[in-house]
């Protein structure tokens, strides 16, 4: 046969189906755009090696894997609907060897259209993301725009590859079917499938279950270990629960002969209970889709907006110097330091606050604290705990408590108080002379992802005696023992002033005093203002990025679902047409099966990003995001504006299947 006359076969077949060639290649367009921007990004020499370019190079990756599944996916869509067609010309005597030079010419067209658009949208938006996400992250890196030639020949490879799957995929379809089998297509197979009772079980528990995990999660740390169980179990019992339970659902609804016996609803019903062993997995898909969107866009635009918090969370003071092995000599020379410092930018240290400290960690035991050199923070009640001399603390708060050795001031940073008299720790029993409700330099905080507790304690002798008791039994060298047990010393406090002359002094402050007295670091609110924004815009511009493509990735397995399903029915519309039913009728009827499952894929995702709330309100406060009314308001309008982009998608697509079967 003349290889013109291939060519012209392929190019005509993409036009009749145009369709659904269409979308799939406007898709791959995307896809291939999208990976060359986020490639091009995540290798560009001014990000550096930091959080931005981590971030990028893990997203690249993810961009990768989801377009080989959803290319793919879709790609399964396109064989399903050819195979009639397919099966004609093989009647009329083309053999599979031909057919499969005609695929492969197709699948050229498809494969050069979408890499060379998506070079091309790829090449004229890169810029643009690039000036966006240089806007996020708030601060100027001094990136500079560049195409390497890597991210084109790695772009190019990628896609060549997957391309080259997906037709050795479609020849191997073609090559296993029988002619017979090929003409029926996509209608063979349609028996009412059997009600699983065990997979619907199987399906509740596993999603009852993975909602138990999420809503009963009580500590941040807690939610870190078992965030991805859950996510797990659900997942794979929406998959149960939309192939095996929406069968028993549908067949229900039969049983309801008020609801069944309704022109619109019989056929609606009828139709889905024999092909949901197809559509459910479409439907389970769009669901699990629907909240990945929201839930990655709804956190990352929370944790964006919510920097600022995150910030005073993290620094309650805009500077703290901590001294881990302190000594007289080195307090005097840190003094001497910030004083030098600040009078020669001209500004001002207030509101200074500085302690002696003991530290360590500790597991709360019913009603005792079992004191450890470090804590098991897998347990829900480990702590940090600090221990303070009564002489500080009097010259913290201005206050004159003496006490005695069985004496303490308690405080914790969880809302919860202890609300009691006395405390053992280590099988000694204290007093509680006093309950503190708030500590200046540690806010209260019951979403910290490590509970603090801080006692006052009599003299310094008293907390070495406790550091030596933490730290005797851990196997260390005689000499880092020595220096462990040692009390430590910090120092905080805000700067006034001009904001120039403020970060300076803070620059000068750090460089000094890290380098000048040992084993001594410095935290700034200001100077670490830059690594914030740019670690949250960095994922917001992720967040909107993946959102996007996961969206696009919903918005066609609606579509394709919503066509398919149009060229399935239309035969047993016009059918019932013929014996009476009419034209608004059969739009009732239409309207009531799209309808019917549309938006459950939906409700369902609105009802697991609902349920997950807590669980990620958890694990968003280990960021130090604890601000739960705006993580809220974030969630309620991210699911407010993706239902009305599903609705508008539903009525796009119920026109367009509507046409098909008219």
């Amino acid at each position: 046969m003349n290889r013109k006359i291939y060519a012209r076969l392929a190019v005509t077949n993409i036009k009749n189906n145009r369709k659904t060639y269409i979308p799939y290649i406007f898709t791959s367009v995307l896809t291939v755009m999208m990976y060359f921007i986020m490639h091009g990004l995540a290798r560009n020499d001014s990000v550096g090696e930091g959080k931005i370019s981590q971030i990028l190079m893990l997203s690249s990756i993810v961009i990768m894997i989801f377009a080989v599944i959803f290319l793919f996916y879709t790609n399964s869509f396109l064989i399903k609907r050819r195979k009639k067609e397919i099966g004609v010309y093989n009647i009329l005597g083309m053999g599979k060897g031909h057919i499969a030079k005609m695929l492969a010419l197709e699948t050229l067209i498809v494969a050069g259209t979408s890499i060379g658009l998506g070079f091309l949208c790829g090449i004229l938006f890169s810029k643009l993301m690039w000036l966006l996400l240089t806007r996020l992250i708030n601060y100027d890196v001094r990136m500079e725009y560049m195409i390497r030639p890597e991210t084109v020949v790695g772009t190019l490879g990628l896609f060549c590859i997957i391309f080259t799957m997906t037709l050795i995929y479609n020849l191997m379809q073609i090559r296993l079917s029988r002619p017979a089998e090929l003409l029926r297509g996509s209608s063979q197979g349609e028996r009412e499938p059997k009600t699983k009772l065990l997979l619907t079980l199987a399906g509740v528990l596993l999603v009852g279950g993975g909602y138990y995990i999420a809503v009963g999660v009580k500590s941040p740390l807690a939610a870190i270990q078992l965030f991805f169980v859950a996510v797990v179990m659900v997942v794979l019992g929406t998959y149960a629960l939309f192939i095996a339970g929406s069968i028993a659902v549908l067949k229900l609804l039969r049983k309801n002969k008020k609801f069944y016996y309704q022109s619109r609803h019989f056929t609606a019903v009828s139709g889905m209970i024999y092909r949901m062993k197809q559509n459910a997995a479409g439907l389970a898909n769009i669901c699990i889709l629907s909240t990945i969107v929201l839930v990655l866009v709804s956190t990352s635009v929370s944790m964006y907006l919510g920097t600022e918090d995150m910030l005073y969370v993290r620094y309650p003071k805009e500077m703290s110097v901590t001294v881990f092995v302190t000594d007289k000599e080195k307090e005097q020379k840190l003094d001497e330091i910030i004083d030098e410092t600040v009078k020669a930018y001209g500004v001002e240290a207030a509101d200074r606050i500085s302690k002696h400290y003991g530290a360590g960690a500790a597991i709360k035991e019913d009603g005792n604290i079992r004191l450890s050199s470090v804590g098991n923070y897998s347990d829900s009640d480990a702590c940090d705990f600090y221990m303070i001399p009564q002489e500080d603390y009097n010259r913290m708060t201005g206050e004159d408590i003496s006490l005695k050795e069985d004496e303490i001031i308690f405080y914790t940073t969880k809302e919860e108080m202890y609300g009691r008299d006395t405390l053992q720790i280590e099988g000694e029993t204290y007093h509680i002379v006093k309950e503190l409700q708030d500590m200046e330099t540690e806010p209260k905080e019951n979403e910290r992802l490590i509970e603090a507790v801080y006692v006052v304690l009599s003299g310094d002798e008293q907390i070495g005696e406790w550091l030596q008791h933490i730290y005797d039994n851990t196997g260390m060298k005689h000499e880092w023992m020595e220096r462990m047990c040692k009390m430590r010393y910090g120092i905080s406090f805000d700067l006034k002033g001009k904001k120039e002359d403020c970060i300076a002094a803070e620059e000068e402050i750090k460089m000094r005093a890290e380098s000048e007295v040992e084993e001594t670091s410095c935290d700034s609110r200001e100077l670490e203002r830059r690594d914030f924004y740019g670690l949250y815009g960095g994922l917001l511009f992720i967040g909107i990025y993946l959102g996007a493509m996961f969206l696009m990735a919903t918005v066609l397995i609606i579509y394709y679902k919503q066509i398919s399903e149009g060229y399935d029915d239309r035969e047993r519309y016009q059918i019932m047409q013929k014996v009476g039913m009419g034209k608004r009728e059969v739009k009732k009827s239409i309207r009531s099966q799209v309808l019917l499952v549309f938006f459950l894929p939906l409700a369902v995702a609105v009802i697991h990003v609902s349920v997950a709330f807590t669980v990620v309100k958890k694990l968003l406060a280990i960021l130090y995001l604890t601000n739960g009314h705006l993580f809220f308001l974030c969630t309620a309008a991210t699911i407010a504006i993706f239902a009305v982009f599903y609705a508008v998608v539903y009525g796009i697509t119920a026109r367009e299947y509507y046409r098909i079967v008219k």
